[in-house]
């Protein structure tokens, strides 16, 4: 199916006044109003946020409750137990607090179940033992705001609850001494969008200010910041704060876990982190170790002062992501060897594959590549005996989650939220399964919904990618969900010369425009170029991409459509 190229809208008076105001280039107003931006003020706090704009803790419902527990779990010398999730999200959680509350003298232990032997979320046979073992404050990270009989059960222990949590609650929320979690109903919290992480920082920045310490949030600020970003949480308002500043401190001499982590990723110093670099580079490799096994050495490395043992668990976490990676290119190209001998999967609305032998730590990962390969939901289920775990991803048309819910009688347990959600499923419900939520995916999506669709910023010349045009883009990292790197429309371009195949797969072309000329990328490209003639004339959708050699800096297009017809032919872009 053919894509869809749409401009993003703006307020062509606010780029008027940011243009004028800001001294900015023309283009990079126009991505600014495009991105919600409308004043002048509002422009310079996008682009050079302080941690003062971080909003007062306090206006988060529970907190006060939240604060006053801990402070007397501290002064009574309790021990605080930390239950935790095993991805970046839960891990950057779990150490940040682990963190601020031993700085603020607590005694403090914590848990993480592992993925293949417990499963995502709270355990009752986990809080048994850690009551068991003298636990007297459950801290709950990440996870928790559907765990109403592990609350339950923690109470008749002995042990209060205090649950941190992003994910969408259920109408009654668990009996703790406090729920976290700006997504409640009754929450004033502006932030509606922050990663666990972000509701463990707001935590410890409330914590921080009653023990009078608000020096040591900055240093928590870039875990929160690789939280975020591997979360997927929307780069937009607080987030952005977060994500900004933490990407800012990640080299800090303090970030002595994050510095080697960033190194074994072939990262330096003498350049900035984007989001793309944690997505993509330091978020997998943290990533690995829940996946494949246990989330410990991750834990272990976000928290050591010790730069050798830093580095030891670094190179581990990259053995292990290099293993993942591994299993995840042979299930995706099985999966691909599937949908091609399968005549429905055209007019499919959602991809539910299952298979034995599929490693349940990666098929969250599979799900999302075979989204982005077919531009339709998808949920990949590894079958086990009698269990198929199963893990999804969507399409912006489709909400995951509701559609799982109205399959809820036929899991054992399941959860997640709009893009992404886990399920356990018995296998002999798994047709029943199938069939209601493809009958989701019929009411709820149109065969418009399943067009990839590529929003473009702005019209741009090849002659104004300039490097003065990259500093200003590099004003608006960290790019991802809320504030994707800006896609441009490149017109009436020639291609130079042959392209070159780069493994198997990718392309590099020379691209060239009234006398201009500049190299370009297409990952992945290979295929969709098969049938194109050098020289021929195109309209190309692209971003703006940089390498670095030698300690140089190298700039060029990173294709992300190309069409022989103009754009006028598209969508809205006429």
């Amino acid at each position: 199916m053919s894509s869809r190229w749409i401009m993003r809208p703006c307020a062509e008076d606010v780029v008027r006044i940011l243009h004028q105001e800001l001294g900015v280039p023309r283009v990079i107003a126009r991505l600014l109003s495009a991105r919600g931006v409308t004043t002048p003020d509002e422009a310079r706090r996008f682009l050079a946020p302080r941690v003062e704009d971080l909003h007062d803790p306090y206006r988060m419902a529970g907190m006060r409750e939240a604060v006053e527990r801990i402070a007397r779990a501290i002064a009574q010398r309790e021990l605080i137990v930390i239950y935790g999730d095993y991805d970046v999200d839960g891990v950057t959680s779990l150490v940040l607090l682990k963190k601020t509350l031993e700085r603020l003298g607590a005694r403090v232990a914590f848990y993480v179940p592992e993925r293949l032997r417990e499963g995502y979320g709270m355990h009752v046979e986990a809080i048994e033992a850690l009551a068991a073992s003298g636990g007297r404050l459950l801290i709950s990270v990440d996870c928790g705001i559907r765990a109403h009989e592990v609350v339950e059960r923690a109470r008749a222990l002995g042990m209060e609850t205090i649950v941190t949590d992003h994910h969408l609650p259920e109408a009654a929320l668990p009996r703790a001494v406090a729920v976290l979690n700006p997504k409640r109903p009754d929450c004033p919290y502006p932030e509606k969008d922050l990663a666990g992480v972000g509701v463990a920082l707001k935590l410890a920045q409330a914590l921080l200010l009653r023990g009078g310490q608000t020096e040591m949030l900055a240093s928590l600020l870039p875990l929160a910041a690789l939280g975020t970003i591997a979360d997927l949480a929307p780069l937009t308002g607080e987030n952005r704060v977060i994500a900004r500043l933490g990407l800012e401190r990640l080299w800090a001499p303090e970030q002595v876990g994050l510095r080697a982590l960033a190194e074994v990723a072939g990262l330096a110093p003498d350049r900035p982190v984007t989001g793309e670099d944690v997505a993509f580079r330091l978020a997998p490799r943290v990533n690995a170790a829940g996946r494949l096994g246990t989330a410990r050495p991750a834990i272990e490395l976000l928290q050591t002062e010790d730069r050798e043992i830093a580095r030891q668990l670094a190179a581990q976490l990259n053995e292990q992501n290099a293993r993942r990676q591994r299993q995840e290119q042979a299930m995706l190209a099985e999966i691909e060897a599937m949908l091609a001998e399968d005549p429905t999967v055209p007019e499919a609305k959602i991809l539910v594959l299952a298979r034995e032998g599929w490693h349940r730590g990666i098929i969250g990962l599979v799900a999302s590549k075979v989204v982005e390969r077919f531009a339709r939901p998808a949920i990949v289920l590894a079958l086990e005996g009698e269990w198929a775990h199963g893990s999804g991803r969507s399409i912006p048309a489709f909400h995951l989650l509701r559609g799982l819910e109205a399959c809820a009688d036929l899991f054992e347990r399941y959860g997640g939220h709009a893009h992404a959600a886990g399920l356990l499923i018995r296998r002999d419900r798994l047709e029943d399964f199938r069939r209601r939520i493809t009958a989701e995916a019929d009411r709820a999506l149109t065969p418009e919904d399943l067009r990839p669709t590529f929003v473009l910023d702005a019209r741009l010349a090849l002659s104004e990618v300039t490097f003065d045009l990259w500093q200003h883009l590099q004003r608006l990292e960290p790019f991802g969900p809320g504030n994707p790197r800006p896609i441009f429309l490149f017109a009436d371009v020639h291609v130079e010369g042959e392209p070159r195949v780069l493994k198997e797969r990718h392309l590099k072309l020379r691209i060239r425009q009234a006398g201009r000329s500049l190299d370009a990328v297409w990952w992945n490209g290979a295929s969709s170029f098969a049938s194109r003639v050098a020289g021929a004339r195109f309209w190309l959708a692209a971003s703006i991409g940089e390498s670095f050699a030698n300690g140089l800096l190298h700039i060029h297009l990173v294709i992300k459509d190309l069409s022989e017809t103009p754009p006028g032919g598209h969508d809205a872009m006429a």
